[in-house]
């Protein structure tokens, strides 16, 4: 099975201009998602829209492509960077993982993970799950939570806490049931992943600005892996200084 790895990065970002050129302890973060990926994958590429991330991906000797600045998603710029890999390499990949490019010190074990899924033919999309700690808060809106079905799968994705558990205080809720975060990290067959690039935003995902629903809400089915591996994504400067001060 040929897998490809792609850091989509993009400059431009709300909360954190310029993010994946932050300094990590002599490191740029995108030098730091690089290098754990390829310690899980033997093709890795970094897919952005600006010449200094480009520059900076070539200067450390990584593999870097130029994709358009209109992608309103990392699955979209995935989608078009493949295209452009399998050309350029004369290579057909399998499976596309989508790394996020803010976590610095993924585990490769987790990407390993999630590729392990597509032993399974009937595979289309997969994710990675995480329960909630006991002390960790379900009510935070920044926390997508999923619900599986009993093969795995996911049925839905939400900011709000599901599975509501009745007749229960809200403080008990997590005694009740297991409740599960969402760790934005995808994977893909590349069949998959070029009809994904294709499909208008869905009324479920416009309500609850998560891409994922899209997905779901056109027919396609996302496997899940649980695991426990902490994750430590970094969206603003104050989440890098706290990384940083951890590392140290």
């Amino acid at each position: 099975m040929n897998i490809l790895g792609i850091i989509p990065a993009r400059y431009a970002s709300t909360r954190f201009p310029g993010k994946p050129l932050a300094d990590i302890l002599g490191k740029p973060m995108v030098q730091r998602v690089y290098e754990q990926a390829a310690k899980a994958f033997l093709y890795v590429v970094v897919a952005t829209d600006d010449e200094r991330i480009f520059k900076t991906v070539e200067s450390f000797g990584g593999n870097a492509i130029m994709t358009s600045p209109d992608h309103c998603s990392g699955t979209d710029r995935c989608a078009e960077a493949v295209v452009k890999i399998q050309q350029q390499k004369n290579i057909l990949f399998d499976v596309v993982v989508n790394v996020q490019g803010d976590e610095p010190f993924i585990a490769p074990e987790q990407l390993l993970q999630l590729t392990e899924c597509f032993l399974l033919p009937e595979v289309q999309i997969a994710t990675l799950v995480k329960p909630f700690a006991a002390d960790e808060d379900i009510f935070n809106i920044n926390t997508p939570k999923v619900v599986l079905n009993k093969n795995g799968e996911a049925m839905y994705f939400s900011r709000s806490v599901i599975p509501f558990v009745r007749n229960a205080e809200t403080n008990e809720w997590q005694n009740k049931t297991t409740y599960y975060k969402h760790i934005g990290l995808y994977a893909y067959r590349v069949s998959v992943l070029l009809q994904l690039a294709q499909l208008p935003p869905s009324s479920l995902e416009r309500a609850e600005n998560l891409e994922q629903l899209r997905w779901l809400e056109n027919g396609f089915r996302i496997q899940t892996a649980i695991t426990h591996f902490p994750t430590k994504a970094v969206d603003t400067p104050e989440d890098l200084q706290k990384l940083i001060d951890e590392k140290k």
